[in-house]
């Protein structure tokens, strides 16, 4: 029977690679993965720094039970140009940093200690995607993803593809094809069967069929009481695959939805009922750490995009990212828009191929996620080019019928050659820089595409790099960088041949020195790299039902002094109630509706409090005696939620918040620290530094020392097997606060 086993203990690391000695035991620092080959400083480095080979390597004994069977390593993913070698034999290579692969042992395992060397290089190598230009993020170099040790029999199951046609018929079908993994050549014989199974594991129904060729078809019809895999409830079925040969038996295990995606010329379509899209893009990137963060962080990251920013899609730009992160987003009803590697640049006919063997990788290993609604098979922003184009095309529909294709450009009148014509329109803020047309959040679509017809269409980036904005900024800059989110999306709303639109993006990230800031960093993020919110978050939370979850976010940090010219107003108030009341000082309370008529599309429009609401009063003036204040949301006539402010906020707590308590044995958990004033809201012009004291058995992720920013700072902890992980932080006017996690092999979130 398979054996699957993680494979992430016990390895070491150091800088360089001598392909003469990579059967030799190297000294090395004693890493488990996922791992990065270089950590960086959370700003101001040198990207180059880990622009060069590494060696990992891992000695294991061979078990006896091994004998006649299958033995490989699969990589889940390693950044880049990987090269593997078992007892100094070279037995795999792989060049692209974003998918798996493979080495097989079988046949070369020795008795008693074997060793694995693997060569990585961080190199932005011109012959891989993405390489050979200037990209605006950064491929932190290492073995970041899991590694795991497969033991098959010599005939196994090597994919299975399911598909779920006409899911709105009354009954129900699925179809399996099974691909199976001979590398021995031995003659097929055998059966296979397949069962498929409820949520709650009891069998449906099942069927078989001899083994007479590599690839095996099964297909279930009539299937009753089947629920659909939706946002609301992304209801998840199983099939059992086993396969029976006289070498062995084996068996796989593969999560599925019921459920149809349809992009039309008016919109977007969930299982025949329309559905706006409302998303960000997400890197996979972390402070410090880069891309080596496993299972916990890239699932928490999905619950953040659909638990707090109420997202219904996420784009994993520009790369197919973590399968941890892709479960997720399966089990809590996200989709997800998944696109090959690449940024603007398309490398010679070399490149090109590469770049269409990562459409294989890509689709056959994602196209069983119910989440995954489109392909991305256009190398982003990038120009034209019909013969790359309309064979990453061909590709993709071969491997799958049930998706469409799309490519995302920021050229108009970019050739049509997928399903889907996917821009990044940023228009909004071009009248800045010299632009001949007014204010304008989207351009129309057949201004964009050139045609003289309607396609479907998407916008897939918008806001971002035309207006950086930090955690810390001036509240002036942060209300004008909310109200471009919320004028683009009221855009999109309001036009019925859109789609949806994925804004850029989620979360801050790291990037070369051509790009970002100067400090390395694209502060483009409706969060910072902790995942902590800007008051942009709040457009896209905002837009929920109260019934989710009442949203009410003022967009201001209360001080009479931080705008240009004094005071609060014009004052935006992020809410999802039907009115918000405002309680300041002596003043009446007063109550504000929704602004519907500047934002006549959203689901959920902020309240906007104007100075002319107040033309008599003493209210947001420079100079002025300034009060506290208490806004208070309203729905059904029955308060739901509040926010208060004091006029005089000083720092009065340390806060320390981790996302979970208990966390599995080899597990990383965040743990975020915020400095609050006297009503618990954050101090936006924190910068104070603290420290980090991590004991028992877990790991500090970054420096023990850092900087309150803007309030508030992020770390992870790793841990190192199973106890009770304590972790103080320590503040020199606030002083020390600790927090306790239980690490175990039980838990998974």
């Amino acid at each position: 029977m398979r054996s699957h086993v993680a494979f992430n203990d016990g390895w070491t690391f150091a800088p360089g690679f001598d392909a003469a000695r990579a059967g030799e035991v190297l000294p090395g620092e004693p890493v488990t993965l996922p791992h990065t080959a270089v950590e960086l400083p959370f700003a101001y480095f040198d990207e180059k720094s880990y622009g060069k080979p590494f060696t990992y390597q891992k000695r294991f004994v061979a078990d006896a039970d091994w004998a006649g069977q299958e033995v490989d390593l699969v990589f889940d993913g390693a950044m880049a140009d990987s090269v593997v070698y078992l007892n100094g034999e070279r037995i795999a290579a792989h060049a692209d940093g974003y998918t798996p692969f493979e080495a097989r042992l079988t046949g070369r395992l020795r008795a008693g200690e074997n060793l694995i060397t693997v060569k990585i290089d961080g190199s932005e190598n011109p012959a891989i995607p993405p390489f050979g230009a200037r990209i605006d993020y950064l491929t932190y170099a290492g073995i970041y993803r899991d590694v795991w040790l497969r033991i098959t029999a010599p005939v196994s199951i090597a994919n299975c593809k399911i598909e779920t046609p006409d899911v709105l018929a009354p009954l129900k079908r699925a179809t399996v094809a099974i691909e199976l993994a001979n590398p021995q050549n031995l003659p097929l014989s055998g059966t296979v069967t397949v069962t498929l199974r409820s949520p709650k594991g009891e069998t449906i129904a099942d069927a078989s069929a001899p083994l007479e060729a590599n690839i095996v078809q099964l297909a279930f019809a009539g299937l009753a009481d089947i629920r659909l895999w939706d946002l609301a409830s992304p209801t998840l079925y199983e099939m059992v695959v086993r396969l029976a040969t006289a070498s062995g038996i084996d068996e796989r295990r593969v999560r599925f939805g019921f459920r149809s995606v349809e992009f039309t010329t008016d919109g977007f379509r969930l299982n025949g009922t329309p559905l706006k899209l409302l998303g960000l893009n997400r890197h996979q990137s972390f402070p410090y750490v880069g891309y080596a963060l496993g299972r916990a962080a890239q699932e928490r990251d999905a619950d953040i995009l659909k638990q707090v920013l109420k997202l219904n899609i996420v784009r994993t730009s520009h790369y197919p990212q973590s399968t941890w992160f892709l479960d997720r987003c399966d089990e809590i009803g996200l989709l997800v828009f998944e696109e090959i590697p690449g940024w603007q640049h398309v490398g010679d006919k070399a490149w090109q191929e590469a770049s269409v063997e990562n459409v294989r990788s890509m689709i056959r290993r994602d196209w069983n996620h119910p989440s995954v609604v489109i392909w991305g098979v256009r190398v982003n922003e990038s120009k034209d080019n019909h013969a790359f184009y309309a064979e990453t095309n061909r590709l993709a529909r071969q491997l799958d019928t049930t998706r469409p294709t799309s490519g995302v450009r920021c050229i108009v009148e970019s050739e049509l050659l997928e399903d889907v014509y996917a821009m990044n329109d940023f228009i909004l803020g071009m009248e800045e820089i010299g632009g001949n047309r007014p204010r304008t959040p989207l351009r129309p679509q057949k201004e964009v595409t050139g045609l003289d017809r309607t396609v479907p269409y998407m916008i897939t980036e918008f806001a971002g790099h035309m207006y950086p904005t930090k955690v810390y900024d001036q509240e002036q800059r942060q209300a004008e960088h909310v109200t471009r989110h919320l004028e683009v999306l009221n855009a999109a709303y309001g036009d019925p041949e859109i789609a949806g639109a994925i804004g850029w993006c989620a979360f801050d990230y790291n990037t070369h020195k051509d790009f970002g800031s100067g400090d390395r960093i694209c502060h483009h993020g409706v969060m910072d790299m902790f995942r902590e919110p800007k008051f942009a978050a709040f457009v896209y939370a905002s837009q929920c039902e109260p019934s989710d979850e009442a949203i009410l976010k003022p967009v201001t940090f209360w001080t009479r002094g931080d705008r240009n010219h004094g005071g609060v107003l014009p004052l935006i108030i992020l809410t999802n109630c039907d009115e918000v009341e405002l309680t300041s000082g002596n003043m009446p309370p007063r109550r504000f509706a929704p602004d519907r008529a500047t934002y006549p599309h959203l689901p959920h429009p902020p309240v906007i409090i104007r100075r002319e609401d107040y033309p008599n009063e003493e209210f947001g003036h420079w100079g002025m005696g300034w009060q506290n204040v208490t806004f208070t949301g309203y729905v059904g006539g029955k308060p739901v939620c509040k926010a208060e402010f004091v006029a005089d906020p000083v720092a009065s707590s340390l806060v320390v918040s981790p996302d979970a308590t208990r966390i599995g044995a080899s597990d990383s958990v965040r743990v975020i620290v915020r400095a609050l004033d006297q009503m618990g809201n954050r101090l936006p012009y924190m910068f104070e530094p603290i420290g980090i004291d991590v004991t028992g058995p877990g790991e500090l992720v970054g420096p023990g020392q850092v900087s309150l920013i803007g309030g508030s700072v992020g770390f992870w902890i790793t841990a190192r097997g199973a106890g009770e992980i304590t972790a103080t932080i320590t503040h020199a006017r606030l002083g020390k606060v600790g927090v306790k996690i239980t690490s175990d092999a039980g838990s998974r979130r």
